[in-house]
């Protein structure tokens, strides 16, 4: 009897990651770091910079757009003691990512805390300019926990604040200070919507150079968004999978990307995990469509065990155009909702070749 992808031991899953073999610093040229390329059963190192000698021509590539915000806050008390506030995500009073970032004057965010037991119930201050931040508790207890951030300058958006007073997150496993450098070196060329706590790592290695050789063969960029959460810092803590809970993250797809899916017939190919777990998400949100034709948008998130209890029979291109046709029913013309997809050993890829 196969066993149950909640079963799984995190113990098989456990590894030593040198520190000598973290980079710390990108590489530059970007393109110019390593490729791993496993092709007919042989894997062999490549440089990224070389990426279109191993895409057929005319493959339909997929990349994350989002954007990394400057997420975390670093404040100072009268005391000296500090403070670091890492923003999370939206409070549930804000529809999603982009909305919560676009509020002016004040927002309610869910963050964690660093050196929290040093921060009772007293305001927290930054200031630049002629703009201050305030930050305070909405209760003494809960993790993460719920702040109020309210600013002099109404009309700026919490973006914007983010930008001017936070620090780009790094990996927890780089281990330095962040500089100014970070804030373009961790962000993808073609990054647009902000919302991610994270860049999408794979998508760091592509240049302008990279990208017009790509088109040269043939290979068009078509973009998704996934806003990438907090969850990707979170280490699984659980004996097994089924004790770990997967953060939700949002994703944002046009309909008319879902059209430009269904009419290209070419090799399909996602740049990095993050626009994999949108393409795989669509697939089941499909498949919810397909077994309940009046389903709500509220119900058509992915949980994180969907996957693996759904009916797993119906194709791709069923489960796109149900899903297509739900979005022109439902009048809309993105499809923004949050997904806890859990991808596991054992799991069957369905939307893209590589």
């Amino acid at each position: 009897m196969k066993e149950h992808v909640t079963q799984l031991s995190m113990s098989a899953f456990k590894y030593e990651l040198p520190d000598d073999k973290i980079a710390y610093f990108p590489a530059e040229p970007r393109d110019s770091s390593k490729l791993l390329v496993f092709n007919n059963g042989r894997i062999e190192d490549h440089i990224y910079n070389e990426l279109p000698q191993h895409l057929p021509e005319n493959t339909f590539l997929i990349a994350n757009d989002t954007k990394v915000v400057e997420a975390r806050l670093l404040f100072e008390k009268t005391t000296g003691a500090k403070i670091e506030i890492f923003c999370l995500e939206p409070d549930e009073r804000y529809a999603d990512v982009v909305s919560g970032m676009q509020q002016k004057g004040e927002v309610f965010w869910k963050c964690l805390i660093g050196g929290a037991k040093k921060w009772k119930d007293e305001l927290l201050n930054l200031s630049s300019k002629d703009t201050v931040l305030h930050v305070k508790k909405t209760s003494l207890s809960g993790s993460p926990a719920v702040l109020h951030f309210s600013w002099n300058d109404h009309e700026m958006t919490f973006a914007e604040i983010l930008h001017l007073f936070g620090n780009i997150p790094l990996p927890p496993y780089i281990k330095r200070k962040t500089e100014k450098q970070d804030q373009s070196d961790y962000q993808t060329i073609y990054a647009q919507y902000k919302g991610s706590v994270a860049a999408p790592t794979a998508g760091l290695h592509f240049t302008k150079n990279l990208l017009e050789q790509l088109q040269q063969k043939g290979i068009h960029s078509h973009f998704v968004t996934l806003h990438v959460g907090a969850g990707t810092f979170m280490p699984v803590k659980s004996e097994t999978l089924g004790g770990h809970e997967m953060h939700a993250e949002f994703l944002d797809v046009s309909i008319t990307f879902i059209r430009a899916f269904l009419e290209n017939n070419e090799k399909k190919v996602c740049v990095g995990t993050t626009s994999l777990r949108t393409l795989e998400s669509l697939y089941w949100m499909g498949v919810k469509v397909l077994s309940n034709s009046n389903i709500s948008i509220e119900e058509i998130k992915i949980s994180q065990w969907d996957a693996y209890e759904l009916p797993q029979d119906f194709s791709v291109e069923s489960s796109f155009i149900a899903l297509e046709n739900w979005m022109k029913s439902a009048q809309l013309r993105h499809l923004v909702v949050p997904t806890q997809l859990l991808i596991a050993p054992g799991y069957s890829i369905r939307t893209v070749d590589a």
